[in-house]
């Protein structure tokens, strides 16, 4: 989002997290991953998608950060934009476009790493479920929380989605992944680089910004990493294993 808008949401949408956050990390037993700009190198997924068209979806984010529309209405109007194009989205087609996003530098290293240290992963993402399965395959990350495009039985999006994680409200998934794996909030990390990440940053142990595009995830982050490598995250874990 821009810098206006992620404003806007900070002081007129931002709520406190339905978690109070640990007063520090005892243990990783779990890092819980942003997708969009954290393990891809890619502003957005559905970005990603509007730009394949030579469109923008401004208009709906502006509606969505005033809460004017909802999760499931912000699905539907950006993947209407697509299904009004001349080549309208197909899974086929989505799944064939966001195998073109490429990975975080730095992030197949990353995660070689944590898998070796036996240290659980998960994906916490409002994005495009296709590209998470992607990653989380490519990648190895072991729980997947994104949002779902549903296509008609010819294939063809029709606008539904499955909201698995509200883009607002990322501290209620770590709340679901608390109680699915009984992991303490003080033993978890979690990782993100916009305003949007700020509840689940605010709901862990630890809390990570990547490459931070927002001045505010600075504010409500224990570590920074302000270059795009992944490999970065190993030496803060390290003090805590």
């Amino acid at each position: 989002m821009d810098k206006q808008s992620c404003k806007r949401f900070c002081m007129q949408q931002h709520r406190y997290p339905t978690i109070n956050k640990p007063k520090n990390l005892s243990k990783v037993s779990i890092v819980l991953f942003d997708m969009d700009g954290v393990l891809v190198d890619a502003i957005s997924s559905w970005k990603f998608i509007h730009d394949h068209y030579n469109m923008n979806n401004d208009a709906s984010v502006e509606a969505y950060v005033k809460g004017e529309i909802d999760d499931a209405e912000f699905i539907r109007t950006d993947v209407n934009m697509w299904m009004k194009q001349k080549d309208p989205m197909t899974k086929k087609k989505l799944e064939s476009l966001l195998s073109k996003m490429p990975l975080m530098y730095g992030a197949e290293e990353c995660f070689k790493w944590i898998k070796q240290q036996n240290i659980q992963t998960a994906i916490v993402s409002a994005g495009i479920k296709t590209l998470a399965n992607r990653v989380a395959q490519e990648l190895g990350i072991t729980q997947v929380y994104a949002n779902e495009l549903i296509a008609d039985e010819k294939g063809f999006l029709t606008g539904d989605g499955i909201v698995e994680v509200p883009l607002k409200e990322k501290d209620k998934t770590v709340k679901s992944i608390h109680n699915k794996t009984g992991i303490p909030y003080d033993e978890m990390v979690s990782v993100g680089n916009s305003c949007y990440d700020i509840p689940m940053l605010a709901s862990v142990g630890l809390g990570v910004a990547f490459n931070p595009a927002d001045d505010c995830v600075i504010d409500h982050a224990d570590e920074i990493i302000q270059t795009k490598d992944l490999s970065l995250l190993m030496p803060i874990l390290k003090k805590y294993l």
